[in-house]
């Protein structure tokens, strides 16, 4: 049985300077319930199932990144306090692929061997970067694109 972590805390500014964006603050308790190699939780947040990573603060501790996308969903804003019920991912490299990757990556073997290669997190990124396109013709631009470089064994990101 995974361990869990149970707590409440409050949605805060941070992240990154170069990305600022909404934060939890994991306690140290529920780090410690954790386990500290734990790298990746999932569980809820008031409810609804995420899948995040713990991402290091500055001068020690840890916190989770929540995207705006999430907070318009489950309904939170800055200052609010928040439930979260966590446990350490039992699959942390796997990545939920958009309907559009998968069909490519069934017509392109090479650049699904390829895509296998990648980090979790570039994995990660690349199926974000395709999702949260708005619309079906951007999604599928973005996903042509990716596995054409890809398939070529290029970087999925840059342009050559």
């Amino acid at each position: 049985m995974l361990p869990t972590a149970t707590f409440e805390t409050t949605l805060e500014r941070g992240g990154p300077s170069f990305m600022p964006t909404q934060i939890v603050v994991v306690p140290p308790l529920a780090l410690l319930a954790l386990g500290k190699s734990t790298r990746r939780v999932s569980g809820t947040l008031n409810g609804h199932p995420v899948r995040l990573g713990l991402l290091p603060l500055p001068g020690g501790g840890r916190y989770l990144m929540v995207n705006k996308d999430l907070c318009r969903l489950i309904g939170i804003q800055l200052g609010q306090r928040v439930h979260l019920v966590l446990a350490p991912d039992p699959e942390p490299d796997q990545v939920d692929l958009p309907p559009e990757l998968t069909e490519a990556f069934g017509a392109w073997p090479e650049a699904a061997e390829q895509f296998a290669q990648l980090s979790g997190s570039m994995r990660r990124a690349v199926a974000q970067h395709v999702n949260s396109a708005k619309q079906a013709e951007t999604r599928a631009r973005r996903t042509v694109e990716i596995t054409e470089r890809l398939a070529r064994g290029a970087n999925p990101f840059r342009k050559e």
